[in-house]
């Protein structure tokens, strides 16, 4: 129930912010209503682990997840809808909702980052342990949190109008528009049914090919591709043309220029050149890019996020500085009195000793499996890199999106340095090696809940929540989503780890069982546990049981990144190939031998270089380069139909913000995020998936060709397009959804 009270007074923000409009919430700060309700951090947590659970699988299987927030808006408004129809309990308001959506973010950004890290543990030689799983997932979420408050206000508050936000700019309308109702709310739900419908036909039905390509012809490994997603379409249009243009650069020099070079270039090789491990000539350019590319945008990615860090310093100093005068006013009796609703964090001095509990935490525990310096050191680097990387993913969620951030680009730069780092003070044993790879995930989770923070807030700056209840419940959601999660995915190991006896997988070369310190039992017989973790002769990388006299008997074959697909009894089972942890393993590998491939390395570091200095936002463009070109393009489209769209209606950059295109491109990502991950649920069961799959009812000439993608993306397309300038829709837009975004006079 809301209280009404006259509106506060306005006043112009503060720094950056100075130059735009003065900001004022749908919800004004001296309006109280219900919001940190049990009912709404329970949803909320529930639908993080769901979310969280959907997120893992598709980040095992391709590498990338997509981001949680809207998808949980829509669908807390429409529980909490039916509730209210089924059980006649009062509707919830819109700050409950932004607390369902804020709990509810966590699960997603913690599933990527397991997913991205914790997988490598087998590659290594190791088996998953679930203590540590948990321990990283929960230390890594609370550190991003933490870390994000003091930042608040230097990136939401001081550059509103500056920093987009632009997933957190469109839950806020999807929010504002459910509370609204009525025709406002059909923009984002025409959106929402389209880009649901799309994403069934496309990757469900596979009625067209997700990824249509073309090869230039005369032009060796150059290859233009489109991930045609309505989702990344709708992100482009929010983010604008400039950042849109910036990230396909940098997708066109990987995919036209880089790419290319190297086939070129290497193409007279007569043996591999590492990190490749098959000649440049044979190679593919997916080859290349997996081989090659991905450590110059790695490099690329990390000097930009530094250059960020640097840009963003004196905001963060200012940040800082108002944290510490609260304090000093709280203690006079004033600050927490004083402060408006919609500017109350968690008090500073909770903060940091939250932040030296969990640092005491990572030193104390078998997380750093090494002596006391070594854990001393692990730990500062966790704050040390934590830190940075959070700050970065916090700025650049806002200028590019969460989907778009290159939060493993920030692990491979925090894998690279922590690694060398050892290397140089003598830390090469395997206790390092677990040792390393803890500190990644830990600052991995961390800065990817620190970038799906600062959205969630950007989100309640928008519509008049308090960031003390959103920080309290997306606490909540971090800890409820990393105990689940953890179980996940050793679930979805243990469900497809297959242990064979045939002779084509088990090594020809015995072993000396005296060198050998573990034993398991199978099928009552005892066995030695032989863990191959880099070729030899004789032997493939693997877990090998192995009788009395060195014979290998079985491998035990896990279900991430496996290589057996087919139980001994004929049963087919689902493998996870899990790209990104594959590269993590093989960072920690190829720095604790000295074969990492600096050079690439470093040609990602001076691209970036070059970049800021012809004025080239650098982190935008390494993002480009580190993604694959088929990611970036249909951003580019959206950016494009936004540019024309603005050019045609002239339409002010404040408005435009809040235009019907907007609201549509909001419903295309919600839709589409929400299918996917249903599918990726739904593709658990790989007899539904198999049912569902219609390419193989379909004419062989409709499967190979790329034209019937490309008529269904301009379709959609085409839709916002015809929104953007009025021809479509124009009785949807209601005047209080613009002003409530940018902030409204009047009260609920």
């Amino acid at each position: 129930m809301s209280v009404h009270t006259p509106p506060p007074a306005e006043t112009p923000s503060e720094g950056l912010g100075s130059a735009y409009p003065v900001h004022k919430p749908y919800i004004h700060a001296n309006t109280e209503m219900d919001e940190l309700t049990w009912s709404a951090v329970l949803l909320g947590a529930i639908l993080g682990i769901v979310f969280g659970a959907s997120s893992l699988y598709l980040v095992l299987r391709v590498g990338m997840t997509v981001s949680a927030s809207i998808p949980v808006a829509v669908l807390s408004i429409t529980v909490f809808r039916a509730f209210s129809k089924i059980l006649g309990t009062r509707p919830a308001t819109i700050l409950e909702n932004n607390i369902v959506q804020t709990a509810g973010s966590a699960g997603e950004s913690i599933a990527f980052g397991l997913g991205v890290t914790m997988p490598a543990l087998m590659i290594l030689g190791y088996d998953l342990d679930i203590v540590r799983i948990m321990l990283v997932a929960a230390l890594g979420g609370l550190l991003g949190i933490l870390m994000m408050i003091p930042l608040r206000r230097a990136f939401i508050v001081k550059q509103h109008g500056s920093l987009t936000f632009p997933e957190g700019t469109a839950c806020a309308k999807v929010l504002i528009v459910g509370e609204q109702g009525g025709s406002s709310a059909k923009t984002v739900f025409v959106g929402f049914g389209l880009a649901f419908v799309y994403q069934v036909l496309m990757q469900s039905l596979r009625i067209w090919q997700e990824y249509p390509a073309k090869a230039i012809k005369g032009f060796k490994g150059a290859v233009v591709s489109l991930e045609s997603s309505p989702v990344l379409m709708g992100v482009g249009y929010i983010i604008g043309f400039r950042i849109a243009c910036v990230m396909v650069a940098g997708g066109m020099m990987a995919a036209l220029v880089l790419t290319p070079a190297i086939a070129f270039f290497g193409g007279a090789a007569t043996e591999p050149i590492f990190p490749g491990t098959k000649l440049i000539s044979a190679m593919s350019p997916k080859d290349i890019r997996d081989a090659y590319i991905l450590y110059i945008g790695a490099g690329a990615v990390a000097t930009g996020g530094i250059i960020s860090l640097f840009q963003a310093l004196p905001l963060i100093v200012s940040s800082i500085g108002s944290g510490l005068r609260d304090i000093r006013l709280s203690k006079r009796g004033g600050a927490a009195e004083q402060a408006q609703r919609t500017d109350r964090d968690l008090p500073l001095w909770m903060v940091g000793l939250g932040s030296i509990a969990l640092v005491a935490a990572i030193a104390s525990t078998h997380l750093m499996p090494t002596d006391l310096p070594g854990r001393l050191v692990g730990a500062a680097m966790v704050v040390l890199f934590g830190f940075l990387f959070v700050t970065v993913s916090s700025r650049l969620t806002g200028e590019i999106g969460s989907s778009s951030n290159p939060i493993s680009g920030m692990t491979v730069a925090t894998l690279l340095l922590t690694c060398l780092i050892f290397v140089l003070m003598g830390w090469v044993g395997p206790s390092y090696r677990l040792a390393a790879l803890s500190i990644a995930g830990i600052v991995c989770i961390a800065a990817s809940n620190g970038g799906t923070t600062s959205q969630d807030l950007k989100t309640g700056f928008l519509v008049g929540a308090t960031p003390r209840s959103q920080q309290i419940s997306i606490l909540v959601g971090a800890l409820t989503s990393a105990v689940v999660i953890g179980f996940t995915l050793l679930l979805l190991n243990d469900a497809s780890t297959v242990t064979t006896g045939r002779a084509e997988y088990l090594p020809t070369a015995k072993v000396d069982v005296a060198t050998l310190t573990e034993t398991t039992t199978y099928q009552d017989q005892s066995y030695h546990v032989w863990r191959v973790v880099n070729p030899i002769p004789g032997a493939q990388p693997g877990k090998y049981l192995v009788d009395d006299q060195g014979q290998a008997r079985f491998l035990i074959d896990p279900a991430i990144n496996g290589r057996v697909d087919t139980r001994d009894d004929g049963s087919k089972v689902v493998k996870y190939d899990a790209p990104k942890a594959t590269l993590m393993a093989l960072i920690i590998d190829g720095i604790m031998t000295g074969k990492l491939p600096w050079n690439l390395v470093l040609i990602g570091v001076f691209i970036a270089i070059v970049m800021h200095l012809a004025g080239v936002p650098a982190l935008a463009f390494a993002v480009g380069v580190y993604l694959p070109f088929s990611t970036s393009a249909p951003i580019f489209v959206g950016g494009l139909v936004r540019a024309v769209v603005d050019k045609i209606k002239r339409t002010p950059a404040e408005e435009s913000d809040s235009s019907p295109a907007v609201l549509l491109s909001s419903g295309y990502i919600a839709g589409g995020a929400i299918a996917g991950i249903l599918i990726a649920t739904l593709a658990i069961i790989p007899q539904a998936s198999k049912l569902l799959d219609l390419s193989t009812r379909l004419p062989a000439h409709w499967n190979g060709s790329p034209w019937p993608s490309i008529v269904a993306f301009s379709f959609m397309t085409l839709v916002l397009f015809l929104v953007g300038i009025g021809v479509l829709l124009r009785s949807v837009e209601s005047p209080a959804v613009s002003e409530g975004v940018k902030g409204r006079e009047e009260d609920l």
